[in-house]
């Protein structure tokens, strides 16, 4: 700790980053191992060798086909406008920097003796990203 200020971990402060990407992982790892469980077994009924490469290209068919429908259509609307936001973009910034403004304002006309004083210490205390 330093200066009255918390240092958090990586992964604390991007604690939704990692869990998300955990779950991400495990359900990827879980499609493929239940993919293949029932591509040996369709195989095996028909009386069909159980080729790795045939099960890999079918797997990644899958994969695609269930990315192109959920991830295109609704994840990269929310995650992306999410990621936006949280990077900062100009969109995302103008309203920040314009409330910013208009706070510094008010307190400096509320206690103009204190008020850089204040500004300094909240600055140092919550610094930019």
């Amino acid at each position: 700790m330093t200066t009255g200020t918390k240092k958090y971990s990586i992964f604390k402060r991007k604690g939704y980053l990692w869990f998300t990407l955990a779950f991400f992982l495990v359900s990827v790892v879980l499609h493929w191992y239940f993919g293949w469980k029932v591509f040996v077994e369709e195989q095996m009924q028909h009386g069909q060798p159980v080729i790795t490469s045939d099960y890999i290209s079918e797997m990644m068919r899958d994969t695609m086909e269930n990315w192109q429908s959920e991830f295109l259509q609704l994840i990269w609307q929310v995650a992306g406008l999410a990621f936006l936001w949280y990077c900062g973009s100009s969109q995302s910034k103008e309203g920040d920097d314009r409330k910013e403004e208009k706070l510094d304002f008010i307190i400096r006309k509320l206690d103009p003796e204190r008020a850089e004083q204040l500004l300094a210490a909240w600055k140092e205390k919550y610094p930019d990203h």
